[in-house]
């Protein structure tokens, strides 16, 4: 599962998205090549527009007492999308659409690991 990835060109939603609205990213953005969880990330909500906006990656359920669950709630298995509880309420509803332009997965070398990036 990968936990950082990249993000570095507003202009590339428009090639995806042509009637996307990224004026507002426009003004805000600017370029990360390590996104990390709770970090601001330019995705379209599922509300009927296509407004691009900054929202904070990460995911925190109605009932958790600290912010920090959201660091670690960053992947769903597709398989269990709609048994796990912090997900299942969600699923039809609020999703969102995240652009990325790669990720980073990490090898294990022994006891060692390093990151290698993934498009």
């Amino acid at each position: 599962m990968c936990g950082r990835f990249i993000f570095t060109d507003p202009s590339k939603i428009k090639r995806l998205m042509p009637d996307a609205d990224i004026d507002q990213l426009r003004i805000a953005f600017a370029p990360n090549y390590n996104i990390a969880p709770s970090q601001n990330i330019p995705a379209v909500l599922n509300d009927g527009s296509n407004k691009v906006r900054l929202i904070r990656w990460g995911l925190v359920p109605s009932w958790a007492k600290d912010i920090s669950i959201g660091y670690r709630m960053i992947n769903a298995r597709a398989e269990t999308l709609t048994e796990k509880p912090a997900f299942k309420r969600l699923i039809k509803n609020r999703r969102c659409l995240i652009f990325s332009e790669g990720f980073y997965e990490w090898e294990k070398l022994g006891k060692a690991r390093r990151p290698y990036f993934n498009t």
